[in-house]
């Protein structure tokens, strides 16, 4: 199933969001303006709002509560994409120029302060007390994954258990943020919000690991640059899987490459294919397709309903996705 197809059921609530976040972002700065339109025409999947809007629809209705919760995720969202886009000195997001590259990065922070500074507003203008308390806990353990990676990135030869917390931490705590945003928008229990907050949990882990299977193209679908881990140096699951069940020189040789020849493409060819053929590929797609039976047995609890079909949906897309 395409993205748009899972979209249909939200078409009008997505157009209607697209120009409520618009206007979120509105300032009285030329430049901000400038560029906060930029930054709409580029925007991504917004898997983000629809996990909101569904799981909204799954506890309750979907409300102007909603809206700003799903406007407060993507700020959120965006202004650490523009901090990583600096922190990284990346010159290019999703196929286009990042900020950056086109504005330099004393206005790309002052950009994403801006973002954060704008969800932090609609929060408390509305008196959207909990949202706010849940997407500020999700900044905090987005940035402790991010200081947990650069600290243990170091030594390039991380275990398995601290590359899960690190990606709990930096991808999966904001996809639980959309469920228990969603829910609490809506109005549900806090016992209702904690069981939606780990399925968001264990989806964002499955995600982060379809991401790290589509940084080597196993399939050659994805049509992006390949092993752009790697010549990062950032440890991916198949990665430390190659790593363990590598013998001692071996494991050396693998280190050696990822310290000092990353940026060989001819190097990191091969390292990617000793990664396809070690069976490493094979073991981190079992692990994802663990959380993603995870998410679904729980959110199987729920009654049978349209938005729970949606969410479905979308977890099975968000494993089953090319790009």
């Amino acid at each position: 199933m395409t993205l748009k197809e899972i979209q249909a059921p939200l078409k009008e609530h997505l157009e209607k969001f697209n120009a409520f976040f618009s206007k979120t972002m509105e300032s009285r700065a030329p430049l901000l303006n400038t560029i906060t339109k930029y930054i709409v025409r580029r925007k991504g999947k917004q898997m983000r709002p629809l996990f909101v809007f569904f799981t909204a629809e799954l506890c309750g209705e979907i409300s102007q509560k909603t809206y700003r919760a799903a406007a407060l995720i993507e700020l959120l969202h965006t202004a650490t994409l523009v901090h990583d886009d600096v922190v990284d000195d990346s010159d290019e997001r999703r196929g286009f120029f990042s900020l950056n590259a086109l504005w330099k990065n004393k206005i790309s922070v002052l950009v994403g302060d801006y973002l954060l500074s704008r969800g932090m507003l609609l929060s408390v203008e509305n008196e959207d007390f909990e949202l706010l308390k849940i997407v500020s806990d999700s900044v905090k353990t987005m940035s402790e994954g991010e200081l947990l990676q650069i600290e243990k990135a170091r030594s390039l030869n991380i275990k398995e258990d601290v590359y899960f917390e690190i990606i709990r931490q930096k991808t999966a705590s904001l996809i639980a943020s959309c469920f228990s945003c969603g829910a609490s928008s809506a109005g549900a229990d806090k016992e209702t919000i904690s069981k939606l907050h780990l399925i968001g949990e264990n989806i964002g882990m499955a995600f982060q690991i379809k991401d790290d299977l589509l940084d080597l193209d196993v399939k050659g679908k994805t049509g992006k640059p390949i092993g752009v881990d790697i010549k990062e140096k950032k440890i991916t699951l198949p990665l430390i899987h190659l790593l363990r069940s590598s013998s001692y020189l071996e494991k050396r040789k693998i280190l050696k490459v990822l310290k000092k020849h990353n940026r060989d493409s001819e190097k990191v060819s091969e390292l990617i294919n000793k990664i396809i053929e070690s069976g490493s590929v094979d073991y981190a797609e079992k692990m994802m397709d663990e959380y993603k039976h995870k998410a679904l047995a729980s959110l199987s609890e729920f009654p049978e309903s349209d938005a729970r079909k949606s969410i479905e949906k979308l977890i099975h897309f968000t494993i089953e996705r090319q790009h």
